[in-house]
C-alpha cells in the first residue's frame, strides 16, 4: 500500500518570502507550489510526440494543434507523419490547391480545420516570407487561427509566456484551484483570469507549464477515470481535498456522431478525397439513403468551402483559395 502524502500547505497560507500575493479565487498564495511538482512530473512523464522534437519547428507545432483539436493522438499521428513529409514548410502547402489539403486530412473529422491550415499557409508564405510568425498578435491575425492556436503556437513552438487553455488544462484547473469536477462547457472569463493568475512569471517555465499542466490532463487528470494517486499535486487538488462532489452544472455536452449530419458529410467528402477528378450527383447519392439530409449535408459543405460544385450535377474537392 503506498503510504499517503504529507498533508500539504493550504492554497491560501500566507506567501512566501519574496512571492507576489494574488487574490484571484482559487490561486494559492504562492502558485510556485504547483508549477514545480507538475513540471517536474513533466519532465519524466512526457509523451515523446513528434511535435515536440526541435526538428519540427514552429510549423509542425502549428500543423500539430490544428489536428489535435477534438481528434485523439492516436489518430493524429500517422496524418501528422505524413503531412510534414508532403508539406515540410507553409509554402509547400500554400502551393497546392485547398482541395488537396482536405484530401490528405482523411479521417480526422472536423475537416473544415484542413481548409484553415490552408488558408493559414497561404498567408504564411505571403506576409511573413514562409515563416511561422513569432509573435501573438500575427499569429491571432492568421486565417483559421484563434485565440488558443495562437497562444499555444507562441507558446510550444517559441517559448514565450501565454495562457493556453484547452479542454485538458481547463478541466485541471477546475479540480485543483476552484474544487468542481468539470469546467463550464464554453471557456469563461473567470477561467481566463484563473489561468493568467497560475502563469510563472519566468517566460521559459511558463511555455513548461503550459505544456505539463495539458499533459496532466490528457494522461492523469482526465474526463472519467482520473488517477489522483498519480497526480504530482493531489494533496492540494481543491476538488479531491473536497471528497470529489459530483458535477452539478449544466449538462456536459456529448459527441454524438451516428446518424447525424457529420456522419453524412464524412462519407461524402471520403467519396470526394478518393476520386480522381469530378463525382456525379449518383455517386453521391448512394452513399446515404435519406435523400433530405444527404441533400442538408452536401449544401452544407459546398457552403463551407469543402466541395465545389460544377455544371451538369458534378461534384470536386475545392481548387480555388478557400475565403479567410
Amino acid at each position: 500500500m503506498t503510504a499517503s502524502p504529507a498533508t500539504p500547505a493550504p492554497l491560501d497560507a500566507p506567501p512566501a518570502a519574496g512571492s507576489p500575493a494574488t487574490s484571484e479565487p482559487g490561486v494559492p498564495a504562492d502558485p510556485g507550489i504547483l508549477h514545480g511538482p507538475v513540471v517536474a512530473w513533466f519532465d519524466t512523464h512526457a509523451r515523446d510526440l513528434p511535435w515536440r522534437h526541435p526538428e519540427a519547428g514552429p510549423w509542425g507545432v502549428m500543423v500539430s494543434e490544428f489536428m489535435l483539436q477534438q481528434t485523439p493522438v492516436a489518430r493524429v499521428l500517422p496524418v501528422y507523419e505524413q503531412w510534414l513529409a508532403r508539406w515540410p514548410r507553409p509554402a509547400d502547402l500554400a502551393a497546392e490547391a485547398p482541395g488537396e489539403a482536405v484530401r490528405a486530412w482523411g479521417r480526422l473529422g472536423y475537416p473544415r480545420r484542413a481548409l484553415r491550415l490552408h488558408g493559414a499557409a497561404v498567408a504564411i508564405t505571403e506576409r511573413h516570407g514562409g515563416d511561422v510568425p513569432r509573435e501573438h498578435a500575427q499569429l491571432l491575425a492568421l486565417p483559421g487561427i484563434g485565440e488558443y492556436t495562437a497562444a499555444a503556437v507562441a507558446s510550444f513552438a517559441y517559448g514565450q509566456r501565454h495562457a493556453v487553455l484547452d479542454t485538458n488544462v481547463r478541466r485541471v484547473f477546475a479540480r485543483v484551484a476552484t474544487g468542481t469536477e468539470y469546467p463550464p462547457n464554453a471557456t469563461t472569463a473567470a477561467e481566463r483570469r484563473l489561468a493568467r493568475a497560475l502563469l510563472p512569471d519566468d517566460e521559459g517555465t511558463a511555455a513548461r507549464w503550459a505544456a505539463a499542466s495539458m499533459e496532466l490532463g490528457a494522461l492523469v487528470c482526465t474526463a472519467k477515470n482520473p488517477d489522483c494517486a498519480r497526480c504530482p499535486v493531489a494533496g492540494r487538488c481543491a476538488w479531491r481535498l473536497a471528497g470529489k462532489p459530483a458535477h452539478d452544472g449544466p449538462p456536459r455536452r456529448g459527441q454524438t456522431y451516428a446518424g447525424t449530419d457529420r456522419q453524412v458529410r464524412g462519407k461524402l467528402l471520403a467519396v470526394l478525397r478518393e476520386a480522381l477528378g469530378p463525382v456525379p450527383q449518383s455517386v453521391l447519392d448512394a452513399v446515404w439513403d435519406e435523400p433530405v439530409q444527404r441533400a442538408r449535408a452536401l449544401d452544407g459543405l459546398v457552403s463551407d468551402g469543402l466541395v465545389e460544385p460544377l455544371s451538369g450535377g458534378l461534384y470536386r474537392l475545392p481548387l480555388g483559395r478557400p475565403a479567410s
